[in-house]
């Protein structure tokens, strides 16, 4: 029997207990817990955990979810099955739930209005939509990918303001987004809205996203119906799917919303998340996006997803959009932090503007667990290489 070994300080902790799938030499996918430096085979404490994906626990819904908790934190206070319990960096870690859909989110106004001030100088940054609803589109579930797996450079059709035509070839502007996913639990059927204070019966958790962006292919084909190939060709997210209710010491209130939402948006009681993000460019921080500073909450995205009668299944990914904050090395997105490529920063002693074959990018947070403690949500990381 094993007791698996907790620091004090370690971001997962007895508060954090964050869910993901490995497997070992020989052995097929199965769902585990990351508790410090350990993951703890969950399959000693139930059949569901066998699955090579969370989906079929995160449809039993949030009772289960709550009970399943308490056990787990029991099983791992205690002496454990030598056999369920493995170094971290001696499993591999997959894809943590099978993705049924995914959307993603523009909820940033720091975000949103840099971005309008780039494309759109001289006029409103935001445009007359965007404090009434929580702008989004669909995504594309097939190219959502685990962290750590290589991200070919796209290849599209592209076309400079100098330009007098479209062009086809790999992207030149390659970048990234800095966001936060929430994973839906149980769905709702086709024609039933999610009202807005039913999130928490919802949603099961959350993930670290990198929404991989082809600045020069999304720019030439978004007009009218928004981004398609200069994004769709890969999402990364992270591991470990941490509880949604791990995360009650990190609610914050949202940042005033003026004009008010139309009712269906209105919570009883509005929260945000306080989630400290961090970019690192080549090994160097470049940024530190502050979660909290989000105009839209995640309760309103997925109210705003569903209104219409959408349905939702398990294992729905929403995005928050690129999180970013009122200062410079907040900014959550290559192109925003070189102001289009204008401003360069300086990575290595090199000065750069968006990523080029070879570099590596890593995403991490951290967020207040119970008092003295932080929670930690792993790494997403992706590196790039050249087109084919």
């Amino acid at each position: 029997m094993t007791r698996v070994a907790i620091p004090e300080d370690s971001l997962f902790g007895l508060a954090n207990l964050p869910y993901g799938v490995f497997s070992t030499p020989g052995t097929r996918p199965r769902v585990g817990v990351r508790v410090a430096d350990s993951v703890v085979d969950l399959t000693v404490l139930d059949d569901v955990f066998a699955a090579p994906y969370l989906n079929p626990f995160m449809a039993q819904g949030h009772a289960r979810w709550v009970e399943v908790r308490e056990r787990i934190r029991d099983l791992v206070s205690g002496d454990v099955d030598d056999a369920a319990v493995h170094p971290v960096d001696a499993v591999t870690l997959h894809l943590p739930f099978e993705v049924a859909d995914y959307v993603d989110f523009y909820a940033s106004e720091h975000h949103a209005s840099n971005l309008g001030r780039l494309f759109r100088p001289g006029s409103e940054p935001l445009q007359p939509n965007w404090k009434h609803l929580p702008v989004g589109y669909h995504g594309r579930a097939g190219t959502v990918v685990p962290s750590g797996t290589d991200i070919v450079r796209p290849s599209g059709q592209r076309k400079p303001p100098s330009d007098a035509a479209p062009s086809y070839g790999a992207s030149r502007r390659l970048d990234i987004e800095a966001e936060v996913g929430f994973v839906v639990g149980t769905g709702s059927p086709l024609g039933t809205p999610v009202g807005v204070d039913d999130f928490g019966e919802r949603v099961f958790g959350v993930v670290l996203v990198n929404d991989w962006s082809a600045r020069d292919i999304q720019a030439w084909e978004y007009v009218p119906l928004g981004p398609f190939l200069g994004k769709s060709f890969a999402t990364s997210i992270s591991p470990w799917v941490v509880p949604l209710l791990a995360l009650e010491s990190a609610r914050v209130a949202t940042p005033p919303q003026d004009p008010e939402p139309l009712p269906y948006l209105r919570e009883k009681n509005p929260w945000g998340l306080d989630l400290d993000l961090s970019i690192s460019w080549n090994g160097q921080v470049v940024s530190r996006p502050p979660y909290r500073e989000m105009y839209w909450s995640p309760a309103q995205m997925l109210a705003h997803l569903t209104v219409n009668g959408a349905s939702s299944r398990t294992g729905d990914l929403f995005a928050s959009g690129t999180v970013s904050g009122p200062d410079r090395d907040q900014r959550g997105a290559f192109i925003e932090l070189t102001w289009g490529g204008a401003e360069p920063v300086e990575v290595n002693g090199e000065p750069r503007t968006f990523l080029e074959d070879g570099d590596e990018v890593v995403i991490s947070a951290t967020a207040p667990g119970p008092p003295g403690t932080r929670i930690g949500f792993g790494e997403v990381t992706g590196r790039v290489l050249p087109a084919r």
